[in-house]
């Protein structure tokens, strides 16, 4: 079977849940808070291994305690980290997250993610091969993912581009990957044509998430694959693990429906307990 290699961000979570969200020189009483494993990358690397076998993770980590536990939780997640790398004398990333009512608000700190280069990366692709599909996000420098887009292009490996958070991407890196599956306000933001016309510009290629209401791709005409709805507690992972879950269904050769559709119904269960991670599902609750 061939290889899901994932190549992103990993973090600590620092997360904060309140009522009330305070405005410019403002402090409030928060009701809780926790921490937890995290960044967009070993997320989606995580979704990935709970579904599935042989999933890899490249990625960078400090030399301190956040580092050892990130690796840690990876490895208990069935996720390989042969290829994670960690960086002495820095720290882990960090995300700091405030939940409000059904929604979250994020500041990333990457750190030691800032490692995450091509010249670290590319040596790395060395082991993997055609057939493989790559995952990336927008947690880790720009060059890096060009570079691995035209490594992967050369040696028939398949991309999907998570382009969150959102930043400019040239049309030229979109002509190049697999797939991108930004969410309905970073498409807003990547097409200044509007969502619909870029749908069909880029058919099979552009799958638009909309959350609970499901995701969209263009096949001859506009499709909306209708999502699950389930209780909402947290919706912090529910996008990574989309991008996990799609993964491997294309990886086991579902047609782009099948595959949107597995991965609407893995991400409604992602939002039914606090944590990005916590409430991903194992296959056997998909099957």
């Amino acid at each position: 079977m061939e290889s899901i290699v994932v190549i992103g961000s990993s973090s600590i979570d620092l997360v904060v849940k309140t009522n009330v969200l305070p405005q410019a020189g403002e402090t409030v009483m928060g009701n809780s808070f926790f921490t937890t494993t995290g960044g967009k990358g070993a997320n989606q690397a995580v979704a990935a291994a709970r579904l599935s076998n042989k999933v890899y993770m490249i990625g960078a980590v400090g030399d301190d305690d956040n580092g050892k536990q990130i690796i840690e939780n990876l490895e208990q997640n069935n996720v390989d980290t042969t290829f994670m790398d960690k960086i002495e004398n820095e720290t882990s990333g960090t995300a700091h997250i405030t939940l409000f009512e059904d929604d979250n608000r994020i500041i990333v700190v990457p750190a030691a993610n800032n490692h995450v280069t091509p010249e670290k990366v590319l040596p790395k692709l060395e082991h993997f091969g055609a057939g493989d599909i790559i995952l990336m996000q927008h947690e880790i420098p720009e060059e890096t993912i060009k570079e691995v887009t035209g490594y992967a292009i050369k040696h028939d490996m398949k991309v999907i581009l998570n382009p969150a958070p959102y930043r400019k991407i040239d049309k030229a890196l979109i002509d190049k990957v697999t797939w991108i599956t930004p969410n309905e306000s970073e498409s807003e933001l990547l097409f200044e044509n509007g969502v619909d016309e870029a749908l069909k510009a880029y058919p099979r290629k552009l799958i638009v998430t909309q959350g609970a209401a499901g995701a969209m791709f263009y096949n001859d005409s506009r499709q909306l694959v209708k999502g699950y709805k389930k209780q909402v507690v947290d919706t912090t992972g529910a996008g990574d693990t989309f991008n996990g879950a799609l993964a491997v269904a294309l990886i086991e050769n579902k047609t782009l429906e099948e595959a949107v559709d597995f991965a609407n119904l893995a991400g409604s269960f992602s939002v039914t307990a606090l944590g990005a991670q916590s409430a991903m599902p194992y296959r056997k609750e998909l099957d």
